[in-house]
């Protein structure tokens, strides 16, 4: 589920490029210059890029921040680990979306060596 303000902000952005692809149609119809149809053209593309990065900046956000959680917690506190995760923790605020998906993998796979670690100390 996306937040409201989030939601409201994508058709808000949505709408003003409905309106920007409208316009494109009735510049055809009128015959305008294809200077200015390709100005209309490159404002769609990114207006739509602006909405994909807002997109993708929260659902990636939100499942960092769901898998940092999760290997935080399943830390016992003697993992070896717990400045590795508190580094994520610090960095989740300032990270970029290209970072995003770089720090998901990151963690996904941090919290699975701590899978097995945990599975190896409960054989002991």
């Amino acid at each position: 589920m996306l937040p409201k303000d989030l939601t409201r902000d994508l058709k808000t952005r949505l709408k003003s490029i409905s309106g920007q692809i409208e316009g494109i149609v009735k510049m055809l119809d009128e015959e305008r210059s294809p200077k200015d149809i390709l100005l209309q053209f490159r404002s769609v593309k990114s207006g739509l890029n602006k909405a994909e990065q807002l997109l993708l900046d929260e659902v990636f956000r939100k499942t960092l921040a769901i898998q940092i959680v999760k290997a935080m917690d399943a830390c016992p506190g003697d993992c070896g680990n717990e400045e590795r995760f508190e580094a994520f923790r610090q960095q989740f605020p300032d990270l970029k979306l290209e970072e995003l998906a770089e720090k998901m993998e990151e963690i996904n796979s941090l919290h699975q060596w701590l899978q097995e670690y945990l599975k190896e100390q409960k054989k002991d």
